[in-house]
């Protein structure tokens, strides 16, 4: 299987479009293949703060299916997946979008009893505006509930007002500021949402 194409998760479920990405774009599970790339991603979408290596690895290492077992044979409590362009869908190649194949976003949850934080999302700026990151967070909720979490949380920087309005249009509220958390001493807004 190529990277571009879509996987299925891991309990066996088809990963589709069925939180509405965009046409010609696929969801599926992240895998340790996808580090460098997701790596090159982070250091542009979160130059102060941007995760190394070994925090995906460590990550990764923790998910699976809901009711199945993670690499060290617990149950997981991770979930990642990758957006990518795919190759098939038509004219593909013809834009000047990402290129086909291209992970465009990214992300994670962590679920721990019933309430469910998300790690990290992102959405390369060639690809912003398409829905990608709403499809993302749509997915996390589910994915969330399907796990048992009745509240989805998040931490985003208090100056990054287009992440904050997406995630009010998606049913975040904001709790309240935890000050200088980022690197860089900036403050992060926590933010929830009711699943």
């Amino acid at each position: 299987m190529s990277p571009a194409e879509p996987a299925p998760a891991g309990d066996g479920r088809p990963v589709e479009d069925e939180h509405g990405l965009p046409p010609g774009y696929l969801l599926r599970p992240m895998t340790v293949w996808d580090v460098p790339e997701v790596l090159a991603h982070e250091a542009t979408l979160f130059p102060l703060d941007a995760w190394p290596a070994h925090f995906y690895e460590e990550e990764l290492a923790q998910t699976g299916p809901a009711g199945g077992r993670d690499a060290h044979g617990r149950p997981p409590t991770r979930d990642y997946r990758v957006v990518v362009r795919d190759v098939a869908a038509p004219g593909s190649a013809d834009d000047d979008g990402p290129a086909p194949g291209e992970i465009v976003g990214y992300g994670g949850i962590m679920v721990v009893g019933d309430v469910a934080d998300v790690q990290t999302v992102g959405t390369v700026a060639a690809a912003q505006g398409r829905g990608i990151g709403a499809a993302q967070l749509r997915w996390m909720a589910a994915e969330a509930t399907v796990r048992g979490a009745s509240a989805l949380m998040l931490e985003v920087r208090a100056s990054n007002a287009a992440a904050r309005r997406l995630y009010a249009r998606h049913g975040f509220q904001e709790l309240h500021v935890r000050r200088r958390y980022y690197p860089g001493g900036e403050d992060a807004v926590i933010m929830r949402k009711a699943l």
